[in-house]
C-alpha cells in the first residue's frame, strides 16, 4: 500500500521491527499495553516511519500528546537553544526564568479571573497526585469524589481515584483511602438505566446530594471532587451541558474544591484552550500534561492562590518544570494560541461531519460524538441494545495499523481519533477513507 502519508513497504511487523520485538520482549516490563506492533524510528508532522521504512498516518498524537504534530520544527529548536544553555538546575531548590515564566503563562491562559500558584511535575499523574494532596492539605479534609470510568494515571493516589479498567488496579490494594466513585453522565448510556432523552446531568449529579450526603458520605468530610471535563480512556464522553455546572454548584454550597483532570481534554484539543471552557465552568484546581510540552515530560497543577497554601517543604519534585520541558512548553503554548486551537475546531467540525452518516451506513457504529480532535466512534453489537462490541474495534484498530493509519481504542468499544492540531483535510480524507474500508471488512 503506497500514498504519500502512508507507505507499507514490508509485512508487518517488519524484518528489523521483529528484531527490537524480541528485545522487547526479553527486557522491557510486560505491565505495557501495545495494541499493535509499531517499532517508531523517526517522525515528521503528521508521519511517522518505523525502523524498516514503513511511514503511518498518525491518528494518535503519541497518545494525545505531540499536539503540534512530531518534532515541529519551532519547537525543535525552542530545545535545542535551551540544552545548549541549562538542561537542569531542579526547580525544588533553586531559581530559573523558564519556571517562572512558564507558571505566569499557565496563570493567565487557566480559566478564572483570580490570582494562581502553579506546581511542576513530570506527568499527568503527577500533576494529580499534587492536586489530591493540595486539596486534603487546604481543607483539612480526607475524602473524595471520583467517577466511573475515569482515569486519572497510575501511581497509587491517582489510581485510587482511576475506575477505568480492573487491570489497573487488581493486586495493587490497598490503594489510598477515601475515594468513592459516582456515575459520569453519558449521553448515549445513561448510568441510571433511563432513556436517552431524561434529564441525565441532574440524574447523575444529584447522586452526590441525595444518596451519598444523606447515607455514607459525611459532605463535611469531602476534600474535593475530581472529574474529567470529557472522558478520556473511558471512552471520549462528552457530559451533557448542565453536568459540569451541577457539579460546581454542589461543590460551592458544601465548601468542596472542584478539581478538573484536562490532561487529556486540554491544551486546545477541543477546539479551546480547555474543554471545560465549552461548559463555562471554572475549577478551582486544573491539572494538565500530555500536549502541552509537544513530547516532553510535563505535568501542571494550576490552583487559585489561596488554595495552593502549602507550606516549603511539603511538595516538591527534582525533575518537574525542568529547564529544556519549560521551553518546549512555552513554544508550544504560542504556537497553539497562534493557529492550531483554531485548526482544532475547524478540524473537528470537518471530521464529525464526515462521520456524521457513518451510523446509518455501518451496523456496528451506535455512536459518534466528540469535540474538535477528540472524537470517539462506538462500536455495538446491536444499536438497540447498545451491547459494546469491543471485537470488531479490535478489528479496525489492527486492519487500520496494516494499511498505514494509526488509531487506539478507549472505553470498552470506543476508537478514538486524536491527531496532533496540525492536522489538514487531506489527512483527515486518507485517514476516514482507510477506516471506512477497515470497518466495512471488519463487518462482512
Amino acid at each position: 500500500m503506497k500514498n504519500r502519508f502512508a507507505e507499507i513497504r514490508t509485512s508487518l511487523p517488519g524484518p528489523e521491527a521483529q528484531k527490537i520485538l524480541a528485545l522487547d520482549r526479553q527486557f522491557v516490563s510486560p505491565s505495557y499495553a501495545r495494541e499493535y506492533p509499531l517499532v517508531a524510528r523517526r517522525g515528521e508532522g503528521m508521519v511517522v516511519e518505523d525502523v524498516d521504512g514503513n511511514t503511518f498516518l498518525d491518528f494518535s498524537a503519541g497518545i494525545a500528546v505531540v499536539s503540534t504534530g512530531h518534532c515541529h520544527p519551532q519547537v525543535v529548536k525552542a530545545i535545542e537553544r535551551q540544552a545548549q544553555t541549562l538542561i537542569h538546575m531542579s526547580g525544588t531548590d533553586f531559581y530559573y526564568p523558564l519556571l517562572a515564566q512558564l507558571a505566569q503563562k499557565m496563570a493567565e491562559i487557566t480559566p478564572g479571573d483570580f490570582p494562581k500558584r502553579v506546581y511542576f511535575g513530570n506527568s499527568g499523574a503527577e500533576a494529580v497526585e499534587a492536586a489530591l494532596k493540595l486539596a486534603r492539605y487546604h481543607t483539612k479534609r480526607q475524602q473524595f469524589i471520583a467517577f466511573f470510568k475515569a482515569f486519572h494515571g497510575r501511581t497509587l493516589g491517582a489510581l485510587s481515584l482511576t475506575a477505568s479498567k480492573p487491570v489497573q488496579r487488581r493486586w495493587f490494594g490497598p490503594l489510598v483511602p477515601g475515594v468513592v466513585h459516582v456515575p459520569f453522565a453519558n449521553p448515549y448510556r445513561c448510568p441510571c438505566g433511563r432513556t436517552a432523552d431524561c434529564e441525565l446531568e441532574c440524574l447523575c449529579a444529584d447522586v452526590i446530594e441525595k444518596q451519598l450526603f444523606t447515607t455514607s458520605l459525611p459532605p463535611e468530610e469531602v476534600a474535593a471532587i475530581v472529574v474529567e471535563p470529557i472522558q478520556g480512556e473511558g471512552g471520549y464522553v462528552v457530559p451533557p451541558a448542565r453536568f459540569l455546572r451541577r457539579l460546581r454548584e454542589i461543590a460551592d454550597r458544601y465548601g468542596i474544591l472542584l478539581v478538573f483532570d484536562e490532561v487529556q481534554c486540554g491544551m486546545g484539543r477541543t477546539g479551546k484552550m480547555w474543554a471545560s471552557q465549552h461548559f463555562g465552568v471554572v475549577p478551582d484546581i486544573l491539572v494538565t500534561a500530555k500536549g502541552i510540552a509537544s513530547g516532553m515530560p510535563l505535568g501542571v497543577t494550576v490552583a487559585q492562590a489561596d488554595i495552593m497554601d502549602w507550606a516549603p517543604g511539603a511538595h516538591a519534585s527534582t525533575f518537574g518544570g525542568n529547564p529544556i520541558a519549560c521551553a518546549a512548553a512555552l513554544e508550544t503554548i504560542r504556537l497553539l494560541e497562534e493557529k492550531y486551537i483554531a485548526n482544532a475546531g475547524r478540524m473537528g467540525d470537518y471530521i464529525r461531519k464526515r462521520l456524521a452518516g457513518w451510523p446509518e451506513r455501518h451496523r456496528t457504529i451506535g455512536d459518534v460524538r466528540g469535540l474538535g480532535l477528540m472524537i470517539g466512534i462506538e462500536f455495538v453489537k446491536d444499536r438497540t441494545s447498545k451491547e459494546p462490541n469491543p471485537q470488531v474495534r479490535n478489528q479496525v484498530v489492527q486492519k487500520a495499523f496494516q494499511r498505514g493509519v494509526l488509531v487506539l481504542g478507549c472505553g470498552e468499544s470506543t476508537l478514538r481519533l486524536m491527531p496532533p492540531l496540525i492536522v489538514e483535510e487531506e489527512h483527515a480524507d486518507f485517514a476516514l477513507e482507510v477506516l471506512e474500508q477497515c470497518i466495512t471488512d471488519a463487518e462482512s
